[in-house]
């Protein structure tokens, strides 16, 4: 397969794969909406329920996944510069997904301790 021939193949799956996005979207939200009329819910009164923690976990992992390409970053233009380049991705890929994992675990023991106190506050009165 030539270079000429994966342009074309593109040219037709991404407009192709973003207009099934799009017709997903939509469809989803059709179904959602007839859903609540079948249980006698009114789709234009309901407002989504916001998540209270949803900026904190969102702050972590993304702080997490920094802090795992710094960390990778500089292992890799410190320790690891003498190998070659086919094996230092990997490295970045697996410090990100660890250190942004530990992120959303560090939200989930905040969130838990919050949920846990509000509960020990509400017991004792």
């Amino acid at each position: 397969m030539g270079a000429g021939e994966l342009g074309v193949l593109a040219g037709i799956i991404i407009p192709l794969g973003f207009f099934i996005m799009i017709f997903g979207i939509v469809y989803l939200n059709k179904r959602e909406k007839l859903a609540m009329i079948e249980r006698g819910m009114d789709p234009r009164t309901y407002k989504p329920q916001s998540a209270p923690y949803q900026n904190l976990k969102w702050g972590l992992l993304l702080l997490g996944a920094g802090v795992g390409l710094l960390l990778a970053f500089i292992l890799d233009h410190s320790l690891y510069s003498n190998l070659d380049e086919d094996s230092i991705p990997p490295l970045y890929f697996a410090l990100i997904a660890i250190f942004g994992g530990l992120g959303l675990f560090l939200s989930y023991r905040i969130e838990k301790k919050e949920v846990l106190d509000k509960e020990d506050a509400t017991l004792t009165k």
